[in-house]
């Protein structure tokens, strides 16, 4: 059985840090392209970031407002995808989800996908 379980959130104040992790179990990180998303309250779901694999290299894709402040990583041991969160401002408050692609894609264009797979979600709250 194919599943993703998404912990680490939680309430921070701005400038604060979290760290999310993604446990999957029924498949292999290494061979997906995993991303994290988030939804605001009254906003589409966006991108954050992702990652894939590929000849043993990691490449990784940020959207803009996270850029040098989040930093998606693997542990293929425990084949968990993290999102750590650093400089977190009000405007990163919303439910953030993972999510899991099979295949090889162009990272770029990770955000606009049909995921496999998704997380159950986890609350990310910062306060002002």
């Amino acid at each position: 059985d194919v599943q993703l379980q998404a912990s680490g959130g939680g309430l921070v104040q701005a400038g604060g840090s979290l760290r999310l992790a993604c446990a999957a179990s029924g498949f292999t990180f290494d061979d997906y392209l995993v991303a994290w998303f988030r939804q605001a309250p009254g906003k589409q779901r966006e991108g954050v970031a992702c990652m894939t694999t590929r000849d043993g290299s990691r490449y990784t894709h940020y959207a803009d407002p996270v850029k040098g402040r989040f930093t998606i990583s693997t542990d293929s041991a425990k084949n968990r995808v993290y999102l750590q969160m650093n400089s977190l401002n009000p405007e990163d408050t919303a439910v953030y989800y993972c999510a899991a692609l099979e295949g090889i894609y162009t990272i770029e264009f990770c955000s606009i996908y049909e995921y496999d797979y998704w997380g159950q979600g986890t609350l990310v709250t910062v306060s002002s």
